[in-house]
């Protein structure tokens, strides 16, 4: 595999910023303390040191700033364009090794098949397999959908109908990441949506397009990949080729 790879770009990954508290997304807390009972009864009664160790572990994953869990900071879930965006990638962020398009000059129909388990999307022609993405998919309450499905559009230069900024007459950002169908527009402003290049459009508002990959499942259910492979697939798929989703 190695061997024929022709196009392979690594992923940098940026220092995760720590955000107040106020700036974070609405995630449930992780209930760390119900832990603690479990761990005293098997820890305490014949290794008192060890129980206190293994908990101050357990609390310290939940507590402090540079500890958090990345999925809960806003700047880290931003629905932005590009391959990074201008939000930080998380410490956490796995480099981009996997991804590569070895599929010039290949016959066959097209078809890809996305495993949601692995983030990563498999792309065949007449049955080979000619190329590899890592992705960001939906988030938890955002899911991607499973299934088989069809790509119905292509759009180069999509944007979001739904997802992105209101801003100003001059183009700046007043309020970031909105949803237009949740949250109010200030006066003044107008909704510009979150640039989706090299779209793909699955089902519904979900298609696959160059997007902000973290290095987790992070977007409101489309499928982001790396620029240089959202515009691999995108240059190979034509109206109608078949796209498998799993778990």
């Amino acid at each position: 595999m190695v061997a024929s790879v022709s196009k392979i770009k690594q992923n940098s990954s940026r220092t995760m910023k720590c955000l107040p508290l106020s700036g974070r997304l609405d995630f449930p807390e992780v209930p760390a303390l119900l832990a603690l009972p479990v761990l005293k009864m098997l820890f305490f009664p014949a290794r008192p040191h060890l129980f206190f160790a293994v908990a101050g572990l357990a609390l310290a994953a939940f507590t402090g700033c540079a500890e958090d869990d990345p999925r809960l900071v806003y700047g880290e879930t931003q629905y932005l364009g590009g391959v990074y965006g201008d939000a930080p990638t998380a410490s956490t962020a796995p480099t981009d090794n996997v991804s590569y398009w070895d599929g010039e000059g290949i016959p066959g129909k097209p078809s890809i098949h996305i495993r949601l388990g692995e983030q990563r999307a498999y792309f065949y022609k007449g049955g080979q397999l000619v190329g590899i993405s890592q992705l960001s998919t939906g988030r938890e309450g955002l899911d991607t959908p499973v299934g088989q499905y069809k790509i119905t559009q292509k759009d180069v230069d999509h944007s979001s109908s739904r997802y992105g900024d209101y801003v100003d007459a001059n183009d700046n950002v007043v309020v970031p990441n909105i949803d237009n169908e949740k949250d109010p527009k200030p006066p003044g402003t107008k909704y510009k949506g979150a640039p989706m290049p090299y779209f793909m459009r699955i089902v519904g508002g979900v298609g696959m397009h160059a997007g902000y990959l973290p290095g987790y499942p992070a977007s409101h259910g489309c499928i982001r990949m790396p620029e240089f492979m959202a515009e691999d697939f995108f240059n190979n798929v034509e109206l109608g080729t078949p796209v498998t989703i799993e778990p």
